[in-house]
């Protein structure tokens, strides 16, 4: 078998380098664009793409993960496919107007939206009723520092519509009730640790048969609940250092953010950030958590290299493994508009491509984007837009059924498209 310019026999890499990133511990690097996708070539500062050699695999990966290529050269290539997607659309009157776009959220049946006046269920052809009114604390106004539009109210609903939440998304507070028979069933405190940064941790679970939910308790701690009770399933100890002294084994130092759950409910990522601030996305075991190990959301695996400057993004899950975290790149000023796919079990990336860039959900195995100019469907498997519908802008979803509450009017958009079609 040839040896290959890194000193290695092998398969080569799926990437070329300079020979100063083919080492055990290489320098920082540049990206170069080859033109052809989101493929690129690593170059260290004092090479040019002159200098690029093959590599084997193994060195292709290192330098790949660990030189933490911050800028780069060239253009990515936006592979569009566009074609009539199998869908039906409707609309209806609806003169219900939620606070924001993270106030409309799925039913069974319909949709939830918060508002002015409370929670108001609206049917599937627009009929709606005000159900109730919710008020959460009143939010600290100190250290909101450049974010006049934070805190800001958000709401999510159990799979089955009988729970629903408010929560203060960059704020402090959240509260659950019940809407079969209106009483709250839980209020939270995450305390008040720069929380202007991220969205209140919290999403209702579907692993077991109780119906439970994972919430920040504090700044750095997440739990889970069962409800309607509000029973406390992750009893454990996370005290902070004393002063001057070594961090006890299960403190963590990092800030929790918006809860993503995988389809079977058996991971969560986590889109929170490290000093000073580093976004870094965190993969938890819900089922190792809930099983025993009880310090295992403090033991959550890292994806992404570390995103400097950069975190709440848009996220979302390609199927019950592989998690889809937008935007390429480690440094806020110098990253792509696109996606970034992830193992959740090891923690590798397995693709990424370019283009998506707004509040995304999954569907089928495909991305939907609400982007500035309209609705998106993304094939990861290709990374090609391959379905677009100018102007609409839909900012909830349920099983292939997006809604958009605008302009006192609900437009459904109900998508039959599955992966290679």
């Amino acid at each position: 078998m040839n040896t290959l310019p890194c000193g290695h026999p092998g398969r080569i890499g799926t990437l070329r380098l300079c020979p100063h990133l083919a080492v055990e511990e290489p320098p920082p690097s540049t990206r170069y664009l080859t033109g052809v996708g989101t493929r690129y070539n690593l170059v260290c500062a004092h090479c040019t793409p002159a200098d690029l050699v093959d590599v084997c695999a193994s060195c292709a990966d290192r330098a790949d993960q660990q030189s933490f290529p911050s800028g780069r050269h060239g253009e990515p290539q936006i592979p569009q496919r566009d074609k009539q997607v199998a869908s039906s659309w409707v609309t209806w009157p609806c003169p219900v107007r939620p606070l924001n776009d993270g106030c409309l959220a799925p039913l069974p049946d319909g949709w939830l939206a918060f508002t002015a006046d409370g929670l108001v269920e609206i049917d599937g052809a627009g009929e709606h009723r005000l159900i109730g009114p919710i008020e959460l604390p009143e939010e600290n106004p100190v250290d909101m520092r450049d974010y006049p539009d934070r805190p800001r109210r958000g709401l999510h609903t159990s799979r089955d519509g009988r729970f629903a939440a408010i929560v203060s998304d960059y704020g402090q507070y959240a509260t659950v009730v019940d809407l079969a028979d209106w009483t709250t069933v839980l209020d939270l405190d995450r305390d008040w640790n720069d929380n202007e940064f991220t969205r209140f941790p919290f999403a209702f679970l579907s692993i077991g048969d109780a119906a439970k939910v994972v919430a920040g308790t504090d700044w750095n701690r997440l739990d889970v609940f069962t409800l309607p009770g509000g029973e406390l399933l992750t009893e454990r100890e996370t005290e902070a250092p004393e002063r001057g002294q070594p961090e006890p084994p299960h403190y963590l130092d990092y800030f929790q953010g918006a809860v993503h759950v995988s389809p079977s409910g058996r991971w969560l990522v986590v889109d929170g950030w490290a000093w000073h601030p580093v976004g870094m996305p965190t993969v938890i075991d819900v089922e190792a958590w809930l099983g025993g190990d009880i310090h295992a959301a403090e033991k959550g695996r890292n994806i992404t290299l570390g995103r400097d400057g950069t975190g709440d993004q848009p996220i979302a899950w390609v199927d019950d493994t592989t998690v889809a975290v937008q935007g390429i790149g480690t440094v806020h000023d110098q990253m792509l508009d696109g996606v970034e796919l992830y193992d959740v079990t090891t923690g590798r990336r397995t693709g990424l491509f370019a283009g998506p860039n707004g509040p995304m959900w999954s569907h089928q195995g495909l991305l939907y984007v609400t982007a500035e100019a309209g609705f998106e469907i993304w094939d990861p498997a290709d990374g090609a837009r391959i379905g677009f519908a100018e102007g609409f802008r839909p900012t909830a979803h349920r099983d292939g059924t997006f809604a958009e509450l605008d302009n006192d009017r609900l437009r459904i958009w109900v998508t039959s498209l599955e992966p290679g079609q």
